[in-house]
């Protein structure tokens, strides 16, 4: 039996996240570190699942975010980094078409992702280090990142949100 996105958002008991996808903590250190003025944990883990037509918007952390690759689909992260360079990695498993397992999403970068393959959704798990917290988690507009990067409008206008 083919398992579905519906399977693993059942099964893993995945909620809606505001930047699209569906999500849920998985692990969370015990221990802590001074982050940003205030104590985040060490670390913090999530699984994330996109569908294929759906898209995880615009956004950024301060902290660093790991990605892993767990299956479906393979899964475009848009990254456009802290000195404005934009470039995709490719997440899955096909080596050979430039794909990797596991992907690093550095401090500061605006991202997103999408799965290409239509019909389809992708897997993956993240950890974000320091830990994840709804505080350091910035979504953005299309006008806000025209305004800042105008060269890349396909990909603003397919990514961020038209309006919050």
């Amino acid at each position: 039996m083919k398992k579905d996105a519906d399977y693993f958002i059942k099964h893993l008991a995945l909620e809606q996240h505001p930047e699209g996808g569906y999500y849920k903590s998985s692990f969370t250190a015990d221990e802590t570190i001074d982050a940003f003025g205030t104590t985040r944990k060490l670390y913090t883990n999530i699984y994330f699942l996109l569908k294929s037509g759906d898209v995880s918007h615009f956004h950024r952390l301060k902290s660093d975010e790991v990605w892993y690759y767990h299956g479906g689909s393979s899964l475009t992260i848009h990254i456009i980094d802290e000195e404005g360079n934009y470039r995709e990695v490719k997440l899955g498993l096909n080596l050979d078409a430039g794909e990797q397992p596991q992907a690093i999403v550095r401090k500061n970068s605006i991202f997103g992702s999408s799965v290409m393959e239509p019909g389809t959704f992708s897997l993956v798990g993240c950890m974000v280090s320091p830990g994840f917290d709804f505080e350091d988690f910035e979504l953005f507009t299309q006008k806000e990142l025209l305004a800042l990067y105008p060269k890349y409008e396909s990909v603003i206008r397919k990514l961020a949100y038209k309006n919050l």
